[in-house]
């Protein structure tokens, strides 16, 4: 028998992942014109140690690392992400801008099903951008469309295991 599913117990087949919504904070407006957001990774330090008197090398789990997230968009009116790294940005006087209330969001990225519900949310806590790439190399001889991107460190992320899928028919 096969394993069952939490989210549709009648689902044996991958969700596509080119359907997502990314959420800034606590808006309940997805951010504008987003095309790509990198992996959420997370690895643990392995620790060695070895009892006395045994001759083998134990190993244990030490402090967890998250990788940063990349999300990329092409350019567009909406100021979300140059709002969102000017927050850290260091002004002439050396203190940091007056949003600094801002510096740190959280962030909601939803995997949408077939029919544009959402699957699978991750919440990722404590992130703020560390780069920011604002215009992208211009050239007047390519076909390519402008890609603005932020780097954003976090904290950690969690499944939301409360969403549930409609059955498909």
């Amino acid at each position: 028998m096969s394993k069952q599913f939490p989210v549709n117990v009648g689902r044996f087949n991958p969700y596509n992942a080119y359907r997502f919504l990314v959420y800034f904070g606590h808006d309940i407006t997805p951010v504008a014109g987003v095309s790509k957001v990198s992996a959420l990774k997370r690895s643990a330090d392995v620790v060695e140690y070895k009892e006395g008197g045994n001759a083998l090398i134990r190993k244990g789990i030490g402090r967890h690392k998250y990788e940063p997230i990349t999300i990329e968009r092409g350019i567009t009116c909406d100021p979300d992400f140059e709002q969102w790294a000017n927050a850290a940005q260091v002004l002439d006087k050396g203190a940091a801008s007056s949003s600094l209330a801002n510096l740190r969001k959280e962030i909601r990225i939803e995997l949408l099903s077939e029919q544009g519900q959402p699957v699978h949310r991750y919440l990722v806590h404590r992130c703020w951008v560390s780069e920011y790439q604002s215009l992208p190399d211009l050239d007047a001889g390519a076909n390519a469309i402008a890609i603005e991107h932020i780097k954003i460190e976090h904290e950690g992320y969690e499944h939301d295991l409360s969403l549930t899928e409609p059955k498909e028919f």
